[in-house]
């Protein structure tokens, strides 16, 4: 399975944002603790449904998501 794979997106899931499969966890939340400076230990240690992978794939999935051109009409 790829990274991206663990990642995904269902109207009827937390309002239709991306999530951790088989988990309510947003990859919102998940790149939030990271930016606050939680160490991924002890993401893990308090949210025990996650994986080390889980993690990747939110990294994995933000570094795409902002990847995307940007076109500026002028």
């Amino acid at each position: 399975m790829s990274l991206l794979e663990r990642i995904t997106v269902d109207p009827e899931v937390v309002q239709g944002r991306p999530f951790v499969r088989g988990t309510r966890m947003r990859v919102s939340d998940v790149l939030s603790l990271l930016a606050a400076g939680a160490p991924e230990a002890e993401i893990l240690e308090d949210s025990p449904y996650l994986t080390r992978e889980d993690i990747a794939a939110c990294l994995q999935y933000a570094a795409a998501q902002a990847d995307h051109a940007i076109v500026i009409a002028s």
